[in-house]
């Protein structure tokens, strides 16, 4: 490590007049020998593969990957029963980014199901080492996220108003308390903190290892060094995975490679975007403040400072996010592959980029300046764009599943592996993590896109947290409809699924931008005047990011029949159907139109399309379907057209009869608008009369300038996506991932008109969901007013009553 060292004394060296202690006691350490945890491991790790042994030809599983998520889903999968689980690792376990991983452990998360993951690793460390005999390391003294803004304090507010309904310990504590819970804190900035006891931190080399023993004591076979040379899909849907000492047959295979994820990836075909990041931390050597405490402090997240700090020993331990035009991306090893023999190793620290973190960190924790530094650990940390992992099997081949991206991995090792064992062994998740799903990216994830993004996610890491939250690098992908161009100047965008879609509009004396909030902010106003619009004259929205696909041949219908829990339409009429697990949840809200005898158009939200798709192809496979799916969501441009003006303007475009009686409520038609071909189905999610109109992408601006222009007389507009939001809500419409998803099932989330248990087909899930309403429901989907003045609910918030936590908003 000297090395390492004696770079960051000369990058330092420019920052001396700032803190000479630190410079001095740097130049000090810079002979000192660092702790083991954070030198490069080199030799053999515990467990190695003997030479001359024979290793299993097949598998049911096999996991590539000897990280603390692979080994975790190792010791999962076999703890849970299944009897041929094989780890395949390059080199040693924990060689990658677990061995110099900081090792937090948190049950906060802002997000929803992800708490479930963090509540569940930190529930098996503490049991762990008794289970297995192997020691973790496993430190408790809770974590403090620390608000020194009245914007923070409503952050944490908001927070703590979606944490109840969750057993993860929380409460918001006043700066008395935290200056008790860790008094060598400067306490001029705080105003308040979240506090989380049982928070802490876990060696990740020795966890590592506990799981490793307990993967072999149930049976799972670890080998290494054992580098995958090979990917082999078999027609069966099985997988030949090579490697120097041989080819096992597995029935799936589990991508949990960490930085080593792109290159294992393009062995199957596949761009995955995945981005290593620098990431550094600094140690330090005993402070004696530290080691005068009788208790150990607690980890402390600086907002504001972008940093965590905790205690290593009689030391401290302090890591910062960098902003994002100084934070460092390794790109060549997507571009060029990762060094063949990187492993154990780090990268050269670079102290310039973190002493603002620094400065900030030794105001806030003032015994820091006089603390000798031991060790600056820079090392790769894998980011996806959005900065949340990939989890779970991977549209467009089969029994491929990945567990990679993970910029926290050590506290979703354990829940991860939970989870993706649990739906390995049941055919379904245990509960929604769509969040993580792999299949939200897709073709038009470019590598300039991940790149931008995970730049940004990372130098976001501790930016406030706002409901409805937009980030704009990497955008637009080449996602955009063909009025983009014409409506991006006069509309907020959201982001989804790559597409750039409305969200509001601009009207002269608006308040215009991106301005999110805690309160009711700039866009309350307009979409309130955008729901009116719809409700007294007409709107027109952009519907183009929708997830289409087609799907014909001779067994077209039988498949949909099983996939789904509706009858399904006659030739030109459209339903709203569901895809339910086996346990009767639902997977997916689909609007299915039989376009033609055995031809039928599926229609899925923008979030959902490939997530669905991999359900049904899945299926079609399975069930040895012989039909044709076809994905034309990026060849088909949308239109929606809503209001009791809707049929007038529609009917000054076409010589078609649009008559309540000539055009029934779902029901669809192949006509033509102002000369342009359009399969027109009469639904409207805004619940006012409407019609979507479905047409050759290329076609999408000649038809808005048509509509728009015929709607002048009318009062015609165009509206966003959170006034549809609004309207679909008062009209009591479900949307998958808000009062539905695969955490409830349909009988209780009000869809009981769209599931049809006496037909004659065996759907997905209808056993379950014939013993579900037979032992009856015990909760039901509610719909609440709510008076208040400046805060509205976002969703997913806690209600109480008589003192207790009954429910969560869905909103």
């Amino acid at each position: 490590m000297s090395r390492v060292l004696s770079v960051v004394t000369s990058q330092l060296r420019r920052n001396v007049y700032f803190y000479p202690s630190l410079f001095r006691v740097l130049q000090r350490s810079l002979s000192s020998t660092a702790p083991d945890r954070y030198a490069a491991v080199q030799g053999d790790a515990n467990g190695s593969t003997p030479l001359g042994m024979r290793w299993k030809d097949s598998a049911e599983t096999v996991i590539i990957g000897g990280g603390c998520v692979g080994v975790s889903l190792a010791y999962h999968l076999a703890k849970a029963g299944m009897k041929d689980v094989v780890l395949l690792e390059k080199s040693q376990l924990t060689a990658g980014s677990t061995w110099h991983a900081a090792g937090l452990t948190a049950y906060y998360h802002p997000g929803i199901n992800l708490k479930k993951i963090h509540y569940y690793s930190i529930k098996l460390y503490e049991k762990l080492e008794e289970e297995t005999g192997q020691a973790v390391g496993f430190h408790q003294p809770g974590s403090i996220r620390i608000a020194s803004t009245p914007e923070r304090v409503d952050e944490l507010k908001y927070q703590m108003s979606r944490a109840h309904w969750h057993p993860n310990p929380q409460s918001l504590i006043s700066p008395e308390k935290i200056q008790e819970l860790f008094p060598l804190l400067n306490m001029d900035k705080v105003l308040a903190g979240l506090y989380n006891p049982g928070d802490g931190h876990i060696d990740p080399y020795s966890l590592t290892m506990a799981l490793a023993a307990g993967a072999r004591q149930y049976g799972a076979k670890l080998y290494f060094p054992a580098p995958v040379t090979g990917l082999t899909p078999t027609a069966e849907g099985k997988w030949d995975v090579e490697t120097p000492q041989g080819t096992i047959r597995a029935n799936r295979i589990v991508n949990a490679t960490g930085f080593w994820a792109h290159e294992v990836g393009k062995l199957v075909g596949f761009q995955h975007p995945v981005i290593p990041v620098h990431h550094q931390y600094v140690v330090t050597a005993s402070v004696p403040e530290v080691k005068a405490l009788k208790t150990e402090l607690p980890v402390i997240r600086d907002l504001e400072g972008s940093y965590y700090l905790r205690q290593e020993r009689d030391g401290l331990l302090f890591g910062p996010y960098e902003r994002q035009e100084k934070m460092k991306l390794q790109e060549s090893w997507v571009t060029d592959g990762v060094p063949p023999g990187f492993g154990k190793e780090l990268f050269e620290s670079d102290l310039d980029r973190i002493m603002d973190h620094v400065e900030a960190a030794m105001e806030m924790v003032p015994v820091l300046k006089d603390a000798d530094i031991i060790n600056v650990v820079s090392g790769p940390i894998t980011y996806t764009p959005d900065l949340l992992p990939m989890v779970g099997p991977h549209q467009g081949v089969r029994n491929y599943w990945v567990a990679i991206g993970f910029g926290y991995g050590i506290i979703h090792a354990g829940g991860v592996g939970k989870f993706l064992s649990d739906w390995i062994m049941n055919g379904e998740p245990s509960y929604d993590l769509i969040e993580l799903d792999p299949n939200r990216y897709g073709k038009w994830t470019s590598t300039a896109f991940t790149a931008a993004k995970a730049r940004e996610s990372y130098g976001f890491n501790n930016i406030v947290g706002f409901p409805k939250e937009e980030r704009f690098a990497g955008r637009p992908t080449e996602r955009v409809s063909g009025i983009y161009e014409t409506l991006k100047s006069k509309a907020s965008m959201g982001f989804h699924a790559g597409w750039e879609q409305p969200h509001w509009f601009y009207k002269p004396g608006d308040d215009v931008g991106y301005k999110p909030s805690f309160r009711r902010t700039n866009w309350f106003e307009p979409v309130g005047r955008e729901c009116k619009l719809v409700m007294e004259k007409v709107g027109v929205m952009d519907l183009t990011p929708f997830g289409k696909f087609i799907v014909r041949g001779k067994d077209s219908t039988k498949l949909l029949e099983r996939l789904f829990a509706n009858v399904i339409p006659k030739v030109g009429v459209t339903n709203i159907s569901h895809m339910l697990t086996p346990r009767g949840r639902v997977y997916a809200e689909v609007t299915v139109t039989q376009l033609s005898p055995g031809e039928f158009m599926l229609v899925t939200g923008s979030g959902s399309e490939l997530h669905d798709l991999r359900w049904i192809e899945q299926e079609a496979v399975e069930g040895r379907y012989s039909v044709e799916i076809t994905n034309v969501t990026d060849d088909m441009g949308v239109l929606g057209v809503a209001g009791p003006n809707a049929r007038k303007v529609l009917q000054k475009l076409t010589d078609e009869d649009l008559s309540d009686s000539a055009f029934r409520f779902l029901h669809c038609r192949s006509v033509t608008l102002a000369d342009i071909p359009v399969t027109a189905i009469r639904i409207s999610y805004t619940g006012e009369l409407g019609w979507e109109m479905y047409h050759k992408r290329q076609h999408t601006a000649s038809l808005y300038q048509a509509i728009m222009e015929a709607g002048q007389e009318e009062g015609i507009d165009s509206f966003g996506a959170y006034a549809m939001n609004s309207l679909r809500m008062e009209k009591g419409f479900r949307a998958w991932g808000a009062e539905m998803n695969c955490d409830t099932n349909p009988l209780e989330a009000g869809l009981d008109y769209f599931i049809k248990l006496n037909k004659p087909a065996d759907f997905i899930g209808k056993q379950a969901l014939l013993d579900i309403k037979a032992k009856g429901l015990s909760r039901k989907l509610a719909y609440l007013t709510m008076q208040t003045d400046d805060v509205d609910p976002e969703g997913n918030e806690t209600v109480w009553h008589n003192g207790k936590v009954r429910v969560s908003f869905f909103n």
